[in-house]
């Protein structure tokens, strides 16, 4: 038993108080855990007498009066249905009622009439699936309906470059760039680029621009936009965290860094002294190499 409380309290970095309550609590959890699905074992072997609910049920039919359908009514409401007229429309001039007559859902009517009003245009057929979340077996449906053509003809290039050329933005530096730089990329709006900012401030900054991911709401598209027209600093340094220094708080504050980690980061620096490299965070159980070299450059050991 005090092989197993050592272990707990070297692997989860729990106190003395704490592994005996864990220790407690444990078998607690697994008799709530298991005795359900016993009861439900239990329970259905049992044999079960359901021949008063069948003659319910039997008098009931009995009484229920039977009618054929209607073949010719049927068949006039499938038609009615599925056979919705469909026109001619340039997604470019098409209002929302027409666009809803067609089968778009409402939120993609919305994102076509946004991204028109942002200055997109449509120039192909095939950009309209360049709509966030555009259904494809509608887009197939419609294809022969949409009023653009397949393809540009070769006189007609610089023409084609020039319609479809987004609004000119240049790149900006991301970790400096404020919701007014950020606003300005398509499928970002004022609440999005207020999280981006929010969550670059919690991190310490951005050290990649696969970190964009990690914000919540924020689609391929809006990422692959703001990739292409921002860069991050090639020596940029985050703010970091003194991790000889910095309390359980402090460091659960970081969103790579739960309560459970920070706990363990302050515990082993208790039993074992200061770090003295970052590096030493890899003696810690609960931290695997992914999870070191995702944190690592938010993390300092200087005295």
């Amino acid at each position: 038993m005090a092989r197993l409380k050592a272990w707990i309290r070297s692997f989860f970095g729990f106190s003395r108080t704490e592994t005996n309550a864990f220790l407690i609590l444990l078998p607690l959890m697994v008799l709530l855990i298991f005795s359900e699905p016993v009861y439900r074992y239990w329970f259905v072997r049992q044999p079960q007498d359901f021949s008063e609910e069948k003659k319910e049920l039997d008098s009931l039919t009995a009484t229920w009066k039977w009618e054929e359908p209607d073949p010719v009514v049927n068949v006039a409401s499938d038609k009615k249905s599925s056979d919705k007229k469909l026109f001619y429309f340039n997604p470019n001039e098409a209002t929302k009622t027409e666009l809803v007559d067609l089968g778009f859902a409402h939120s993609i009517v919305n994102r076509i009439v946004n991204y028109r009003a942002k200055g997109g245009r449509f120039v192909l057929k095939k950009d309209l699936m360049k709509i966030y979340g555009m259904d494809s077996i509608l887009y197939k449906k419609l294809f022969p309906f949409i009023n653009l053509p397949e393809k540009i003809e070769k006189g007609n290039a610089d023409r084609k470059s020039d319609q479809r050329e987004s609004p000119i933005v240049k790149k900006f530096d991301l970790n400096s760039a404020d919701t007014s730089q950020l606003i300005k990329i398509y499928g970002i709006g004022p609440k999005l680029s207020q999280r981006i900012v929010l969550y670059r401030e919690k991190l310490g900054g951005f050290v990649a621009l696969v970190q964009l991911k990690e914000v919540y709401g924020l689609d391929s598209t809006a990422i692959t936009e703001l990739v292409k027209k921002s860069f991050i600093e090639e020596n940029f340094k985050p703010r970091v965290i003194e991790i000889n220094k910095a309390t359980e708080r402090e460091l659960a504050n970081h969103p790579y860094i739960n309560y459970k980690l920070a706990k363990a980061i302050t515990t082993y620096r208790f039993q074992h002294g200061m770090y003295r490299t970052v590096d030493e965070l890899k003696k810690i159980a609960v931290i695997d190499e992914v999870k070191f070299q995702k944190i690592k450059p938010y993390l300092s050991a200087n005295p």
